[in-house]
C-alpha cells in the first residue's frame, strides 16, 4: 500500500513493482488473418518481453496519480521567471487540432497546401508589424535555434563585405540569456562579456572600448534578465552601427514590450521571437517551441530558404532560389502547430489586445515586486517591467535558509517555484514572472504563501530546509540524479 499523508499519496511504486502475475488489462478480438505458424528466427525474440501485469483500472489509477504530481498552468500559478509561462487559451488548441492542418505532410505539393502557406505568410506579416522588421523566417524551432540563425545571418553579411577575418567579437552583457555565448561560439565568433552598470542596464561607456574593426555585433536581451529595460539601446545601436557592427536582440522577453516597442525602431538588426512564450504555448518539459527570426531590409537576402512568397495570381509558393541565403536551419517549418497557435493568439487579441497583454504583464510583475520587496531583498532599485528578481542574501544570513529551500517549500502549497539562481549576477536569485495570466487574487495568494515561508524560515528553519513535505517525492539529490542517471527500469531478478 502507498503511504497516505495529508490526503496525498507519498509514494507511488513503479508500474513494474505493482505487477501481479495473472492480471490482464486488455482483451483482443480474434485475428482476422491466417496465423503464421513459423516466423524466421531473425524476427523472433530470444526471450519474452518483461511487461507488467495489471488490470485496466490499476493502470488508469497509476498514471492518473502520477499526472497529479505534475504542475501546469491550468492547476495554479507558474511564475517561472524568464520563461513566460502564460495560459494557453483553449481556442488555440481547437484550431491547431483541425484535421486539415494536423494531417498535412510537409512534402505535399505546394498546390495542395495553399492554406498552410497562407497561414504562415500571414503570421510572418503580423510578426513584422509587431517588430518593425522587413521579413521574418519561421523556420527556427526554438529560441536557441533562432539565436543561431540570427547570428548566422550576421556572419553571412560580414562575409559578403569581406570582413570575416577581422570581425570576430560579439559583445554579450552579463545580464543576457545563458544560451547567447554558445550561439556566438557555434557561429565562429568570440564572446566578450560586458558588465552592466550599477543600475542594472548597459551604459554606452562600457561599449566604447570595443567599437573597433574587430566588432561583429552586440547581442543584448531587452528587457534584460533583471527585468530592466535597456534604456540606452538606441544610443548603443547607433554607436555599434557606426563601428560597422550589427545589433542582435534576444526576444525571449518580448512579452514585456509587445505592441508597445518595435525593436527595429530602436536600432535592432535582427531578433528571434519565442512564439511558445510570448504567444501562449507554454513549453514546460523542453518543448515544443518556435523561434522565428526577424531582420531589417539589409539582411533580407541572407534569410534561410525556403521563403514564403505570393505571386501575382494570389498563390503562395516556397522560394528556394536565393543565392545569398544561409541555407536551411530546420527541416521544413519546425513545429508547425506552434505557429498555428501563435497566429490564433495574435488574431484573437488584435493589436490593442496584444498591447494590453503587455501592460497587464508589467503591472502584475510590478505589483509582486512592490509587495515582495517588503520581505525579500531587491539587488537593483531600478524599476522593472515583466519580471522581478530578488536575492536571498539577507534571509540566508539571518536564518540559513536559501533560495532553493524557499523554492522547494513552495511545492507544498501547490505553487510552481520561480526561476532560481539566475541571472548569475544576482546572489541567490529568485526570479518571478507572473505574466498577464494571474489575477489580483492569485498574486495576493502567492505573496501570502511566500510570506508564510519566510516566517517559517525565521521560526522553524528546518521545516523549510527539508521541504517539500506533501509532494509525491521528498527532496531529491539533484546532483546525484544528474551524475548517476537511471533512465529505465531493470529487472533485478
Amino acid at each position: 500500500m502507498s503511504e497516505i499523508k495529508s490526503g496525498m499519496l507519498r509514494k507511488e511504486p513503479l508500474i513494474f513493482e505493482k505487477s501481479q502475475p495473472g492480471r490482464e488489462g486488455f482483451s483482443l478480438p480474434p485475428a482476422e488473418v491466417p496465423r503464421l505458424d513459423k516466423l524466421p528466427d531473425s524476427y523472433l525474440r530470444k526471450e519474452q518481453p518483461t511487461l507488467p501485469a495489471l488490470s485496466e483500472v490499476e493502470v488508469i489509477r497509476h498514471y492518473t496519480r502520477l499526472s497529479h504530481w505534475n504542475h501546469c498552468i491550468e492547476l495554479g500559478t507558474y511564475p517561472l521567471g524568464s520563461c513566460t509561462m502564460k495560459y494557453n487559451p483553449k481556442i488555440n488548441e481547437k484550431i491547431a487540432e483541425i484535421r486539415g492542418l494536423t494531417s498535412l505532410h510537409p512534402a505535399q505539393s505546394q498546390d495542395d497546401i495553399q492554406g498552410a502557406l497562407e497561414l504562415m505568410y500571414i503570421l510572418e506579416k503580423e510578426l513584422c508589424t509587431l517588430s518593425g522588421f522587413s521579413r521574418v523566417t519561421l523556420q527556427p524551432s526554438a529560441g536557441a535555434n533562432g539565436e543561431f540563425t540570427g547570428l548566422s545571418i550576421i556572419q553571412k553579411a560580414i562575409n559578403e563585405k569581406g570582413e570575416a577575418q577581422n570581425r570576430k567579437k560579439v559583445l554579450i552583457p552579463d545580464s543576457a540569456h545563458g544560451t547567447n555565448p554558445a550561439s556566438v561560439v557555434l557561429n565562429g565568433f568570440k564572446p566578450v562579456e560586458i558588465k552592466s552598470g550599477p543600475d542594472g542596464y548597459l551604459e554606452l561607456e562600457s561599449i566604447k572600448p570595443h567599437l573597433d574593426s574587430q566588432l561583429a555585433a552586440i547581442m543584448v536581451t531587452n528587457p534584460n534578465t533583471l527585468g530592466i529595460y535597456e534604456r540606452n539601446l538606441r544610443e548603443i545601436s547607433k554607436a555599434v552601427h557606426k563601428a560597422g557592427g550589427y545589433v542582435y536582440m534576444d526576444g525571449a522577453n518580448f512579452n514585456a514590450i509587445m505592441g508597445v516597442v518595435k525593436p527595429a525602431d530602436i536600432g535592432v538588426d535582427t531578433m528571434h521571437f519565442n512564439l511558445h512564450k510570448t504567444f501562449s504555448t507554454p513549453h514546460g518539459g523542453g518543448g515544443p517551441g518556435a523561434g522565428p527570426v526577424g531582420v531589417v531590409k539589409a539582411l533580407e537576402p541572407y534569410l534561410p530558404v525556403p521563403v514564403i512568397e505570393k505571386n501575382e495570381q494570389g498563390n503562395y509558393f516556397l522560394d528556394i532560389y536565393r543565392p545569398l541565403s544561409i541555407g536551411k536551419v530546420h527541416p521544413f517549418f519546425g513545429n508547425y502547430a506552434v505557429l498555428v497557435r501563435a497566429l490564433v493568439y495574435i488574431l484573437e487579441n488584435g493589436s490593442r489586445g496584444l498591447a494590453e497583454v503587455t501592460k497587464r504583464a508589467v503591472l502584475n510583475a510590478r505589483y509582486l515586486r512592490a509587495r515582495l520587496s517588503k520581505i525579500l531583498d531587491i539587488p537593483y532599485k531600478t524599476n522593472t517591467l515583466h519580471e522581478a528578481v530578488f536575492s536571498d542574501r539577507k534571509l540566508k544570513k539571518e536564518t540559513g535558509v536559501t533560495t532553493m529551500d524557499v523554492a522547494k517549500r513552495l511545492l507544498d502549497f501547490g505553487v510552481h517555484p520561480p526561476t532560481v539562481y539566475f541571472p548569475l549576477i544576482v546572489s541567490g536569485a529568485f526570479m518571478v514572472e507572473p505574466t498577464e495570466t494571474e489575477s489580483l487574487q492569485d498574486l495576493d495568494a502567492f505573496v501570502d504563501i511566500v510570506s508564510q515561508i519566510i516566517s517559517e524560515a525565521k521560526s522553524d528553519p528546518d521545516k523549510v530546509k527539508t521541504a517539500p513535505h506533501n509532494t509525491g517525492v521528498g527532496r531529491l539529490d539533484e546532483t546525484y540524479a544528474a551524475r548517476s542517471k537511471i533512465l529505465r527500469w531493470k529487472n533485478k531478478k
